[in-house]
Order: structure tokens, then sequence, then C-alpha cells
């Protein structure tokens, strides 16, 4: 049985045969984190959504220490073999087998810079990730705003959707719940929300909005929260 841990903001823990994986791993500097990095010393894959450092977080650190193996867009993994690290640099549309599953790259609409010594360098596009482990998927937005190709996730047959309400950034809790009616997951589980003063939201609310329209199950996480699945 695999296994889902919210760390706060857009970082999990996900956990299941032959994968122990991070997703977007800020955790140092972010106070609504449940685990430090030094916390995380076996894990073999990390998935980064775009180069912003609430999302890279972490992720060079833990890299380095355990030898995991980096997913991102092409460019931005670039970025990171240039510091010595394992990575898969796919794009959006791509889909690969792994020892644990598949992983699929699909659109998000959101920036993907990289900041290096105090500037701003090309980081490729955002994404987020369909990844199957155990033959369920679970389906990590990343950064993005409202947009019909989540439709086509519809097909995907998602368990489970991990969805940014905060606003913004990205789309805000009304959009969310349009777009897990696009998605049509088992569970929708909300994110990236009350990290930054200009995101805050009201996740029970996502959740009591998306039962009541009877989209999908839905429900929250506190983080340091986790439940198999």
């Amino acid at each position: 049985m695999a296994k889902l841990r919210y760390l706060g903001h857009s970082a999990f823990y996900l956990e299941g045969r032959e994968i122990k994986a991070l997703i977007d791993p800020f955790l140092t500097g972010n106070s609504m984190a449940a685990a430090k990095q030094e916390d995380f010393n076996d894990i073999n894959y990390i998935f980064i959504t775009h180069g912003h450092r609430d999302h890279i977080g972490d992720a060079a650190a833990i890299a380095e220490r355990c030898g995991s193996t980096i997913f991102t867009c092409n460019e931005l993994a670039g970025w990171f073999a240039s510091l010595g690290l394992k990575t898969e640099g796919m794009h959006i549309g791509g889909r690969a087998a792994f020892p644990f599953g598949t992983v699929k790259l699909v659109p998000a609409w959101h920036g993907c810079p990289v900041q290096e010594n105090g500037e701003l360098r090309y980081g490729g596009v955002a994404c987020g990730f369909v990844i199957e482990i155990e033959g369920k998927k679970v389906y990590h937005a990343g950064d993005t705003g409202l947009t019909m190709e989540m439709k086509l996730l519809e097909d995907e047959k998602v368990e489970i959707a991990l969805l940014p309400i905060g606003g913004y950034y990205t789309m805000d809790l009304d959009d969310a719940v349009r777009a897990v009616g696009l998605i049509r997951p088992r569970l929708a589980i909300p994110m990236h929300y009350d990290t930054f003063p200009v995101i805050k939201a009201n996740p029970r609310e996502f959740a009591e909005k998306v039962s009541r329209l009877r989209l999908a199950a839905a429900q929250t996480m506190a983080p340091g929260a986790e439940f198999a699945f």
C-alpha cells in the first residue's frame, strides 16, 4: 500500500514499492513545514514542478546526501545536473516507465526561473506530475492557474489530485473546485495556501464545496498528516 504525507505548502512525501520520494521539498525557511531536510536520508526520487525557491527548496541538499534522482523539465534538470546531481529531464506530455511505475509531465501555467548567484536564469517551463505507483495515479498540479488541459486528466483516472487553492500566484479556491470538476479524481486535497499572507485560504471551504457539488471525495491535510491509499 502506498503512503502520502503532507509536509506543508506544496511539499509531500510519497512512498510505495521501490520509491521514497519528495515533491517540491520546501522545508528550510518554511514556517508551515512539518519536517526538516535532515529528516530524510533514504530518498531515491525528488519531483520538482518549477524553479521558484518555495518549490526547489531543499532538493539539491537532499539529493546530494541521498543520491536521489531529480525529475523535472529538461532545462531545469540541466541546471541540477550542473550541480553534479542525477536527473531525469523530461518535458510536457512525456511519459516514461521507471522501477516504481510511470511518470508523466503535464502543463502548469506558471513561470520557471532559477535564481543563481542573485540573478535569474531560464529554467524551462513549469509542470505538474502524474505519478503512478502501485497502480494508482497521484496528480501534483504544481503552481498553476485553472486550465482546460486539466480536462484531459479525466482519462488518467487520477486517484489523488493535489491542487493549489491560495490564489495570487496560482488558481484560487473556487477555480480549484472547478479543476476538480474537470479532472474527476477519486480524492482532492488542497495545498499551497497560508504560507504567505497573500495566499491565505480556507482548505475546509474547498473540501466542503467539492463534496457539496459531488465532484469527488475531498479532505484537508494538516502539515505532518499522513494516510495510506
